[in-house]
């Protein structure tokens, strides 16, 4: 599918499947980011549930300027269609030396939908240190769906991350990754836009196939985790070839057998 529009590949769409995320380091511009941090100082109005993207934000905010940046649309597009609506968005403050940080977590209550999945757009509009805490996530975890802090009494998993970026940086995260923001053991106050978006269309082919058969994109969603257990941790790259089918549209795409071993009933064939 060629096209013009900066769409995400297809092995950044695998990635993000099996990560649940996808960073976009430095890509806004330092004008922007400026005006990001003295309208976030000052505080946002409210989005009604609902509202179209393109309604949302008037022309003359670094919102509007930020979504309309060609990296930034083309990889919402590719995510969540043309012409998502704004479930909300918030500005999240870290404190200077606040002594505490957010509990391990998930956005809102359990999300059982198998075959579709909202984003949430983090921005940071300045660069983020070790020492002003950072977002911390746990890759591959979004498809274990709990609801909100379930696991708010776990402390560390092996292999979680913590973002540490360049200014203008963008992380695209689906909705069910596991996560929480870090105290701030610095002088200045960390900043981070949060931008939740619902699909209006079936996610299905959003962005440029082109690569869509590549041996890369089988090896992004056969990825491993440290804190998988050997043997519940398989249940992840199953549930990643499931929304991949769903993705898609091909119902014969598998990992290493995992769904098609199990799905093969005898019973239900006809016998004419």
């Amino acid at each position: 599918m060629p096209t013009s529009k900066h769409l995400l590949s297809s092995v950044q769409v695998a990635r993000f499947v099996a990560q649940g995320f996808l960073r976009l380091d430095g890509v806004v511009p330092r004008n922007i980011n400026e005006r990001a941090v003295a309208a976030l100082a000052e505080g946002l109005p409210g989005v009604p549930y609902g509202t179209p993207l393109s309604a949302a934000f008037p022309p003359d905010t670094f919102v509007h300027a930020l979504l309309e940046l060609p990296v930034v649309a083309g990889a919402v597009e590719s995510l969540v269609g043309p012409e998502p609506t704004v479930d909300h968005h918030a500005v999240h403050v870290r404190e200077p030396h606040e002594g505490h940080a957010q509990d391990l977590h998930a956005d809102a209550i359990i999300d059982a939908r198998p075959d579709a999945f909202d984003i949430q757009l983090m921005y940071y509009p300045h660069e983020v240190t070790a020492e002003m805490g950072g977002t911390l996530s746990v890759p591959g975890s979004h498809l274990r769906r709990i609801n909100e802090t379930d696991i708010g009494r776990v402390q560390n998993l092996r292999g979680q991350t913590r973002l540490t970026c360049p200014a203008g940086t963008v992380v695209l995260v689906h909705h069910g990754i596991w996560h929480g923001g870090r105290r701030n053991d610095t002088a200045r106050r960390r900043f981070m836009y949060k931008l939740r978006l619902n699909p209006t269309v079936p996610q299905v082919r959003l962005w440029d196939t082109g690569d869509l058969h590549d041996p890369a994109v089988t090896a992004e969603l056969d990825t491993s985790f440290p804190w998988y257990e050997q043997a519940t941790g398989r249940l992840e790259i199953y549930n990643r070839v499931l929304l991949w089918r769903a993705l898609t549209g091909d119902e014969s795409f598998d990992v290493e057998y995992w769904v098609t071993r199990v799905s093969n009933q005898p019973a239900m064939r006809s016998h004419a």
